[in-house]
């Protein structure tokens, strides 16, 4: 179909008197669609009046679009089923003319930012090579929005702890603070609302305080609020993280510092610039670092265990035995963790960064070879009986060794029949058992009733036979 200034063309070199074989020439189009564009004797563009071939299918793909949730494929092949045969072409361009089922586009945004004004900072999950094995990792990066410094790091989950320790890498990297710092509305810093009502977590919010930011989300939906620092997720992937391999995560996070350091200073062609060289106009304007900053912690309380470990996202640290069944602190930090028993007493380890069910050992808190620590008898009813009765002793030992009851069960109940019957009958009764080997205290008792029956209720006057 010819343009409207090739229809004005033509008009013109006709009214010239240019003839219709010569203006078809000049023009290289067809003499019939010179003859049609005089006998018009418009330039205006016609409209099509052709009826549309996907027009009286109209209101059956609206509902398939309903059903097939919004797949145009899926709506082509059911129309087919019902004998509408539509080209998926014909289909997709009807939806398109009319707006069926489109999104209507917006035009992206376009923010300027001064110096020192703000960071944005994300998260993004990725793939990599590390230790030998392919696995998911979280990328979290910050980007100065003025000069676009990046600064990113790895870690292998995300939780509220290691959000504070990035920040507060990336603000030391930085080497200052800008006003706010933007993030999408992530529960690690939401406490509630979004966008211009959101509340941070009162953890994050003296956090912030420390440093001197202010914590703010961008609305729902508006992604390019935020495209300062989602623009670099895709180079990290494409360019760091293709074809490297990392032995560990320092390693990774190493790496990751030293890219930072060579791309920021690396000519951009979207901003015309080198980082560095616009972040020496914007590091006047970032607010100076606290003169001193706290290490990032994580605070908890455990109980060592019998084999001498204290317990931390799944790994076991050791800890001197003599601490077994004794209350400690355990001071949780990016690269270390103290375990505290008072404020003498402290032990620190490496920190392992994933839950991987490792036990770490120091050499020193073991007992040496062949040595056991003293353990308290775990039998307070052994003591009383031996205290009551030290006459049976050595049958309380042997009981421990050779009754078929739980010990504590077996103690208990010789514990009760030390203190319920007569000194005498009970020690004949022990002794009678200890020497025909006789550890069912059940039997014993009755043996002790005989005894006591025998000696207490005798009666007067005559034999068994006799009565009054």
């Amino acid at each position: 179909m010819l343009s409207q200034s090739q229809r004005t063309t033509i008009l013109e070199l006709r009214a010239q008197g240019v003839s219709k074989r010569e203006i078809a020439r000049v023009l290289n189009i067809s003499r019939l669609s010179v003859r049609k564009v005089l006998r018009a004797n418009s330039a205006a563009v016609p409209t099509l009046s052709r009826p549309e071939k996907a027009e009286p299918y109209r209101q059956q793909i609206l509902e398939l679009l309903g059903s097939c949730k919004g797949n145009l494929v899926r709506v082509q092949e059911e129309l087919a089923v019902s004998g509408a045969h539509l080209s998926y072409s014909t289909l997709t361009a009807f939806c398109r003319r009319h707006g069926i089922g489109q999104q209507p586009i917006v035009p992206s945004g376009n923010y300027h930012f001064q110096p020192g004004e703000e960071i944005q900072h994300d998260t993004s999950p990725h793939e990599l090579e590390l230790g030998g094995q392919r696995r998911k990792v979280q990328t979290a990066s910050a980007v100065l929005c003025y000069s676009r410094m990046l600064f990113f790091q790895m870690y292998p989950t995300f939780t509220r702890f290691d959000a504070k320790v990035f920040l507060t890498d990336a603000l030391r990297y930085f080497g200052g603070v800008a006003s706010r710092v933007v993030i999408d509305n992530t529960h690690l810093v939401v406490l509630h609302g979004t966008g211009r009502e959101m509340v941070p977590v009162p953890e994050m919010a003296a956090f912030a305080e420390r440093f001197g930011f202010q914590f703010v989300a961008h609305e729902l939906g508006d992604a390019n609020r935020s495209a300062r620092v989602e623009r670099p997720f895709w180079f990290v992937e494409q360019n760091f993280l293709a074809g490297r391999r990392f032995a560990n995560w320092q390693d990774l996070n190493q790496q990751a510092r030293q890219w930072c350091d060579r791309v920021n200073a690396t000519y951009k062609k979207h901003i015309r610039a080198v980082p560095r060289e616009l972040f020496a106009v914007e590091r006047p304007h970032l607010k100076p670092l606290p003169v001193w900053i706290p290490e990032v912690y994580r605070l908890q309380e455990r109980i060592v265990d019998v084999e001498g470990y204290v317990a931390l996202n799944s790994n076991r640290y050791s800890v001197p035995f003599p601490w077994i069944g004794r209350r400690v602190e355990v001071r949780e930090t990016k690269d270390q963790v103290v375990i505290q028993l008072d404020a003498r007493n402290q032990v620190t380890h490496q920190r392992v960064a994933e839950a991987e069910h490792q036990r770490i050992t120091v050499a020193a808190h073991r007992p040496p070879r062949g040595a056991s620590s003293p353990r308290p008898n775990p039998h307070p009813e052994e003591q009383l009986i031996v205290q009551t009765a030290p006459e049976i002793a050595e049958y309380v030992t042997a009981l421990k060794q050779r009754s078929r009851k739980l010990v504590v069960l077996a103690l208990r109940q010789l514990l009760r029949l030390v203190r319920e019957y007569p000194r005498e009958p009970l020690l004949a009764a022990v002794r009678e058992a200890a020497h025909y080997g006789l550890y069912d205290l059940d039997r014993v008792e009755r043996m002790i009733l005989r005894r006591v029956a025998q000696d207490y209720f005798r009666l007067n006057g005559g034999g068994p036979d006799e009565t009054e």
